[in-house]
């Protein structure tokens, strides 16, 4: 019999680390990532945790504490998948999580550095703050960069530039000392009419504010509501995909309890490439 494949044993290592620290179960039943006044809220996340393992019992976290975990799990899990792909998708790669709330954060990475600039005429000039207002405010929770490579590197196996060519290539290091943003994701435990804003609004402004390549765009969530995941996932021109963290289990869920609305819009995002697993998304990222 063969060896679980890498990337499936990452799956349930993530599962595992989400069940030993913040999806609990209260003394009345509630999975910490349903909501108590929905029903079907309730009854989707208890399956799913009945199919992930042995949950224990304990009171929900503070949101912003579950919401910190959560970000930390599926950081753990980027760094442990995605390096592998360095045949399809080579690089000097830096996966790293955005601990504070410095907007101008995405502004360390070459295609959105000419921020520091506009945020310091905004500083001097009261009418073009009012203007821009929070248009270039941008704190993703996970990012992953690319560093610029040497000339040796570029040219190991064939003399592919030289000092008279690709004078302004990014990815050339003479040319450019910034990391270059490959991916922003946000982290939702469970998601909420704001939290739901607060994605879009950050997608928009790393469309809006770019100069160069767009990164990819993507959304983690562990909700259990297939309707506040549509909120997010669905419509197209901000958001890449939405990744849930236990996908299967939630299509296997949303059919033990017979809910077909529910059902159906679930298949409408899966077919329709706006809801994928968390497994999915290195291999997403390497493309």
């Amino acid at each position: 019999m063969n060896a679980p494949s890498i990337f499936l044993e990452a799956r349930r290592a993530f599962h595992a680390a989400i069940l030993d620290s913040f999806l609990t179960m209260d003394s009345g039943g509630i999975p910490s990532n349903a909501d108590r006044h929905s029903t079907a809220s309730v009854e989707i996340a208890k399956r799913i945790a009945e199919q992930l393992g042995q949950f224990t019992q304990a009171s929900r976290l503070a949101g912003q504490m579950s919401g910190n975990k959560f970000e930390k799990v599926c950081l753990q899990f980027l760094r442990h998948t995605f390096p592998g792909l360095h045949h399809p998708r080579p690089g000097n790669w830096m996966v790293t999580h955005v601990s504070g709330r410095n907007r101008l954060t995405i502004a360390e990475f070459e295609q959105y550095r000419h921020l520091v600039a506009l945020d310091e005429a905004a500083k001097n000039n009261p009418e073009l703050a009012a203007a821009l207002g929070s248009d270039y405010t941008i704190t993703p929770d996970i990012i992953i960069a690319r560093k610029p490579e040497p000339d040796e590197e570029i040219n190991r196996n064939a003399g592919l530039v030289d000092d008279d060519c690709c004078k302004h290539a990014s990815l050339r290091e003479r040319n450019n000392a910034q990391p270059i943003l490959h991916a922003s994701i946000s982290c939702k435990w469970t998601v909420r009419s704001d939290r739901v804003q607060n994605a879009r609004a950050e997608a928009l402004n790393l469309v809006r504010n770019r100069k160069g390549r767009l990164p990819h765009i993507a959304v983690i969530t562990g909700e259990p509501l297939p309707s506040r995941i549509a909120a997010i996932a669905l419509g197209t021109g901000d958001i890449d995909c939405v990744y849930h963290f236990a996908l299967r289990e939630l299509v296997a869920a949303v059919k033990e309890i017979d809910h077909g609305v529910a059902g159906d819009l679930l298949e409408t995002m899966i077919s329709g490439k706006r809801l994928r697993d968390i497994e999915d998304l290195p291999l997403d990222l390497a493309v």
